[in-house]
């Protein structure tokens, strides 16, 4: 399911999202990771070099890391994705066109959803496994909970509002498998 999301995710509780600016940030971000018993990371496509830090990341720390690309938005990107040989894919939300290009990637993915519209049409498409970002602005934990109640197969990956005081209440909920957040390389 979803190329095997859920066992990224539950193998990585905590999920850094990381935006690298420039490459000499690289060996920091890996230290200050590593450093909290963390070997996962979701580099943004939030600058121009971007998919040149995934791939640097790759060489210098693939084999202790999971290394996964975010903000993924067109069947580019995931093509893109798919050349890099990335080890899993997030996104913020999903077009319909993304859909088949997920599937078909052979690489873990977790689409972004807010809205019960969202997750039912995640559930028709075949994904349990969903992004829930931005957390804080849609509600955190009580949507969280009220989710939950609806969609009993549903399970999630909050991001955005996430901290280190209350990521525990965020995992505590059975419909959280793990939690994203930039927190970890502050």
């Amino acid at each position: 399911m979803q190329n095997g999301i859920e066992s990224i995710l539950k193998k990585n509780p905590l999920i850094p999202v990381v935006t690298i600016n420039e490459m000499s940030e690289i060996d920091t971000i890996a230290d200050k990771l590593t450093s909290q018993g963390v070997n996962c990371i979701e580099i943004t496509l939030r600058t121009p070099i971007a998919w040149d830090a995934i791939r640097e990341f790759q060489q210098r720390y693939g084999s202790s890391f999971d290394v996964g690309v975010g903000t993924i938005v067109s069947v580019e990107d995931i093509e893109k994705a798919v050349e890099a040989q990335v080890d899993f894919i997030v996104s913020p939300g999903c077009s319909p066109g993304m859909v088949s290009a997920l599937n078909g990637c052979g690489i873990p993915f977790l689409p972004g959803i807010v809205t019960p519209s969202e997750i039912i049409t995640g559930l028709e498409a075949g994904w349990r496994f969903f992004k829930f970002f931005p957390a804080n602005l849609y509600g955190g934990i009580d949507t969280l909970k009220a989710y939950g109640q609806l969609f009993s197969e549903a399970k999630f990956c909050p991001t955005g509002g996430i901290t280190n005081d209350n990521k525990e209440s965020f995992l505590a909920l059975d419909n959280v498998v793990s939690v994203g957040g930039s927190w970890m390389t502050k």
